[in-house]
């Protein structure tokens, strides 16, 4: 089974029943950690077997699950939240697996619930996904009937209650701590660390937050093992496989599962189907909006968390923005830097007022009115709102796009000042 995640999706995309997914394999994976592990080896089962989160921090699972309190004097209750919320641009991996693959992510949870001794899970879900709403409230129903879920789960003394929340749709929410406000029904801001979550999460419990594509990983690992979750994928150091996407000017654009490590090169040529006749690839965001761009000769480069950030970005979602060369760099950085500022919680002042001051110089230049210290200008911001200056990550990841362009398409900066105009218009 090489293609763990999706595997389990039909043709027509429509979710297998319980009854169906239970026949191909479906939930043994619980049963067998439920007689096989306690949950403290399961943990260190997930961490050596090598997945990381692969909602684009990269860290080690189960290394991370290691960071909750366990044993009789543990805080309780514990909660294992599910980030569905998906506000990435660019990236809709999760989505697939929602609505076509269901009781995979459930299964997932369950099992990473029993790893940290929770008993209440949250599936932090975005607004606009309707579908999957649908889809997962069937596939939980089954899970109650057939005791996946519930009290004394397969007759194991395990209890887990699970609750599908539906998000008001702010980027923020991708940060941990800001969605764990959300879900209190507080203002979606970051919360100060330490403590983290792992200790004093969800009202002020210990609590996990997991990216779906990440918990749909944990029950391939416990049915094959750690050798066989390693020697599927392509990398030294990450395992398993990754749903890659394309989006942008490409013949084929989708989302594919393919082993961790795979090269742009692949990705991008033989399973996007290269660019629209016409058109040459300038670049591409390899993990959503808020990463930097790569260019032509990092199309090679290993698709994996190490891979990538050794060349100046970051693996991220894994899903690519494609830029073609009939396309304004600039037009495309201004578009995101509108998204970015729009979406900043107003917490802290470089994100608040650093954004928007971002966008304004942005679009005086796409629209002829910029000066050439304008390029300067725009090189301090990418500074003073990158890593360590701002109070979560929003902003560093929101200058990414912007710090690199301007290394890589320096020239097309420049041709918009002297010019007073963009040329692609």
């Amino acid at each position: 089974m090489d293609r763990p995640l999706t595997h389990h999706i039909q043709p027509d995309k429509q979710p297998l029943s319980l009854k169906k997914y239970e026949k191909q394999g479906g939930y043994q994976a619980v049963q067998k950690a439920l007689r096989d592990f306690d949950p403290v080896d399961l943990q260190n089962h997930v961490k050596e077997a090598g997945l990381k989160g692969r909602g684009g921090a990269g860290f080690n699972t189960g290394l991370k699950w290691s960071f909750v309190p366990m044993g009789d004097d543990a805080p309780r209750p514990k909660y294992l939240v599910a980030n569905a919320d998906e506000m990435e641009p660019g990236t809709f991996k999760d989505r697939l697996l929602m609505e076509s693959n269901p009781h995979l992510f459930l299964e997932g949870i369950i099992l990473s619930a029993y790893a940290i001794g929770a008993e209440k899970s949250y599936i932090f879900l975005r607004w606009a996904y309707h579908l999957s709403k649908k889809n997962l409230e069937k596939a939980i129903a089954g899970a109650y009937e057939n005791n996946y879920l519930g009290e004394n789960i397969q007759g194991s003394g395990f209890n887990l209650d699970l609750h599908i929340h539906i998000s008001a749709g702010r980027y923020i929410c991708g940060e941990e701590t800001a969605l764990l406000n959300a879900l209190e029904g507080k203002r979606a801001n970051p919360r100060a660390k330490p403590p983290f979550p792992q200790t004093s999460g969800l009202w002020g419990k210990p609590t996990i937050v997991q990216n779906v594509e990440t918990l749909a990983n944990v029950p391939g690992i416990v049915n094959n093992g750690i050798n066989w979750y390693k020697d599927i994928s392509n990398s030294e150091e990450d395992g398993g496989t990754k749903l890659y996407g394309v989006s942008g000017k490409v013949k084929n654009p989708g989302l594919w599962e393919l082993p961790m490590g795979t090269t742009s090169r692949e990705i991008i040529e033989e399973h996007a189907g290269g660019m629209q006749d016409g058109l040459k690839l300038n670049g591409w965001l390899p993990g959503g909006a808020s990463t930097d761009f790569m260019v032509e000769e990092h199309l090679d480069v290993p698709m994996d968390y190490g891979s990538v950030m050794e060349i100046g970005s970051r693996l991220g979602t894994g899903t690519m923005i494609v830029l073609d060369d009939q396309t304004c760099p600039v037009g495309m950085i201004e578009n995101l830097e509108h998204f970015f500022a729009q979406e900043s919680c107003g917490w802290c002042t470089p994100c608040r007022d650093g954004l928007p001051w971002t966008e304004k110089i942005l679009h005086a230049i796409e629209h002829g009115e910029g000066k050439m210290e304008d390029l300067d200008q725009l090189a301090r911001h990418s500074k003073w709102l990158g890593p360590g200056k701002t109070y979560c990550a929003l902003a560093p990841g929101a200058v990414e796009p912007l710090q690199s362009g301007l290394k890589y398409f320096r020239e097309d900066f420049e041709r918009h000042i002297n010019e007073q105009r963009c040329p692609w218009s």
